[in-house]
């Protein structure tokens, strides 16, 4: 698999047409394009795109493909800005940290306040576990990061983003997957999978809301992340919970579905050192309200029923 698959695909998958795509955007033939997108559907091991009499749709995987593809699009232009800028260290710098399968919902927007306040600024990203990105953010190795809001947090400082409903995950042939809601007697019947080995905040509030609701949750598996835990309820057929966004990296084989009676949620926040006197850092801030609408506003993820 190589980057040009993944621009073809975005660009086919925008604008729902080999055609358009190959015309206005590629600058190659529709029948080139068709191949190579064959070769990459063939590499992936899965269909990505529905053909049809008057363009394409994507399919479930697709779906899914997307919004990673364009992560991956995204990090290379990253990447390669910073590398190219290397020379220049003067040049503004920013360094940020994601909640795994988050940088999806929030890198967009925030690169686009990014450039608009400097628009020659070196970005970095990592993905880590709350903790670890809390840890970072103390010792200076990061600048902001989306994360939960700690309680070892020692001179850092909390700007709030969302409540995130919990959802449960399950796989799409259970036999609860037919259903809207999922009560939270029938997850304590069902193989239970941990999504918080590395989340002490998230592991609190489902301890919090099992108590809560008069159910037992001892889990018979447990992920080292949100991601694995997915995997998990693959290939165990059992359930998880775990935060609304995660749905943005549902496999095709696991479907989500709300929590009957009213969800719990967790907090997400926007975490950053109180000592880190960066002035593009404080006119980011500045403009977090912007960042938050934004998503809320024009966010690529498909979501639940939570009502």
């Amino acid at each position: 698999m190589e980057l040009r698959h993944l621009r073809y695909f975005v660009a086919v998958a925008e604008e729902g047409s080999f055609l358009t795509a190959a015309q206005r955007r590629l600058n190659t033939s529709q029948p080139s394009l068709s191949r190579q997108i064959r070769d990459l559907e063939n590499e992936v091991g899965v269909q990505l795109l529905e053909r049809q009499a008057r363009g394409v749709t994507l399919t479930a995987a697709g779906r899914v493909f997307l919004d990673h593809a364009r992560l991956a699009l995204l990090q290379v232009e990253a990447a390669t800005d910073g590398a190219r800028r290397t020379a220049e260290p003067q040049r503004p710098a920013l360094s940020m940290g994601f909640l795994v399968g988050l940088e999806v919902m929030w890198l967009p927007h925030l690169l686009r306040i990014l450039r608009e306040e400097a628009p020659e600024v070196e970005v970095t990203l990592c993905t880590q576990s709350s903790p670890e990105l809390t840890l970072a953010l103390m010792r200076g190795k990061l600048d902001v990061a989306f994360l939960r809001p700690e309680k070892d947090s020692a001179g850092l400082i909390f700007k709030m983003l969302a409540k995130e409903p919990l959802i449960a995950v399950l796989p799409a042939d259970h036999r609860l997957a037919s259903r809207k809601k999922i009560r939270p007697q029938d997850l304590a019947r069902e193989i239970y999978v941990s999504s918080a080995r590395t989340s002490p905040v998230l592991q609190a509030v489902i301890d919090d809301y099992a108590s809560r609701v008069g159910i037992t949750l001892k889990a018979r598996y447990e992920g080292e992340n949100i991601s694995s835990a997915m995997s998990l309820v693959a290939s165990t057929g059992g359930i998880s919970l775990v935060p609304l966004y995660a749905q943005n990296m549902l496999a095709p084989n696991v479907v989500a579905r709300a929590i009957e009676g009213g969800a719990p949620t967790v907090d997400l926040a926007l975490g950053f050192n109180q000592e880190n006197s960066s002035p593009l850092l404080q006119r980011l801030l500045s403009r977090a309200d912007e960042l938050i609408a934004s998503v809320q506003n024009q966010s690529i993820i498909r979501y639940a029923e939570v009502q």
